[in-house]
């Protein structure tokens, strides 16, 4: 690729910075975040472009007071360097402006980090547990499980994402607080979905709560964004957001339950790696034919 070819991208990116959103998936040449699909991403969002209306400004202060250092106090213009060594009202204003400057980013993120941390009225409860390396999910008050493989290349149909589809779609339904419970039953893994806003660890023995409102129905996908393993980057995340009709009449076709129509199942504990050993084993045994060839994606 020509430099000149290779500027005018650079550029045609720059212009296009308003419109180069996507909606659930990453795209060619984009730039900023996914379209946000939930209030923390929007919140998440907001953030951002405050930061950078505030480092922007700095970067441009910054660079033009170090070239007219360089060009101003360079020693062939300037061969008797001044010996002042205190300005006591400078130094008082380049201490106080970035006090201001580090206050006006710390409350309104940690603002944002309590609003993210968990929600005060959940709906439905999803739980989310980490493989060596596929993702399983279980809906409590459904009483509804199961496992989500990352799709092999030549398992794709048309129009399905490589790398990022998935044999089972979680489905949740739009315009609900659903509480999200991560775990592990190995090692380190972390559910992420960018256009929720959501970048969770999932940690043997320990379980991790945070919650998402999805706002509007559509395919939202992830990765597995805490390095577990070889296969780590085959650990798709594909979320289905469909409206509430269309979610309770899929728990029916799942052969699970609404909540109301029989007593709800409580969230199961934390996940260890001495209770799920002998579930694993017996999964290993069905699961052989099923689980993809990772490596034939490469």
């Amino acid at each position: 690729m020509s430099i000149l070819r290779t500027i005018k991208i650079f550029l045609f990116s720059i212009m296009m910075i308003p419109f180069a959103y996507a909606d659930g998936i990453p795209k060619d040449w984009q730039m900023w975040y996914q379209e946000a699909a939930s209030p923390v991403m929007e919140r998440v969002n907001e953030m951002h472009i405050m930061l950078m209306w505030i480092i922007t400004p700095i970067l441009i202060f910054v660079t033009v007071m170090l070239a007219i250092t360089l060009f101003r106090f360079r020693e062939k213009k300037n061969p008797t360097p001044s010996t002042r060594t205190h300005n006591v009202p400078l130094e008082i204003l380049w201490t106080l402006v970035p006090v201001v400057i580090v206050a006006s980013i710390a409350f309104p993120s940690v603002k944002l980090i309590y609003f993210m941390d968990k929600a005060e009225k959940a709906d439905m409860t999803l739980k989310v547990i980490g493989h060596q390396w596929y993702w399983e999910y279980e809906y409590p008050d459904h009483n509804i499980s199961f496992d989500s493989f990352m799709l092999n290349k030549d398992q794709l149909k048309e129009g399905q994402i490589r790398n990022l589809d998935v044999d089972k779609q979680v489905v949740l339904p739009v315009d609900t607080n659903v509480r999200i419970l991560g775990t592990s039953v190995d090692v380190l893994h972390s559910w992420a979905v960018p256009s929720f806003g959501i970048k969770q660890d999932t940690i043997p023995g320990r379980l991790r709560e945070t919650w998402v409102r999805i706002t509007k129905p559509g395919i939202y996908y992830g990765q597995c964004s805490e390095l577990c393993g070889k296969d780590h980057g085959y650990m798709s995340i594909a979320v289905r957001a469909v409206p509430k009709e269309e979610f309770e009449a899929w728990v029916k076709g799942e052969g699970g339950s609404l909540p109301g129509s029989e007593t709800a199942v409580e969230p199961a504990g934390v996940v260890t790696p001495a209770l799920v050993a002998p579930i694993e084993a017996k999964k290993s045994v069905g699961k052989a034919d099923k689980e993809p060839a990772m490596t034939s994606t490469l």
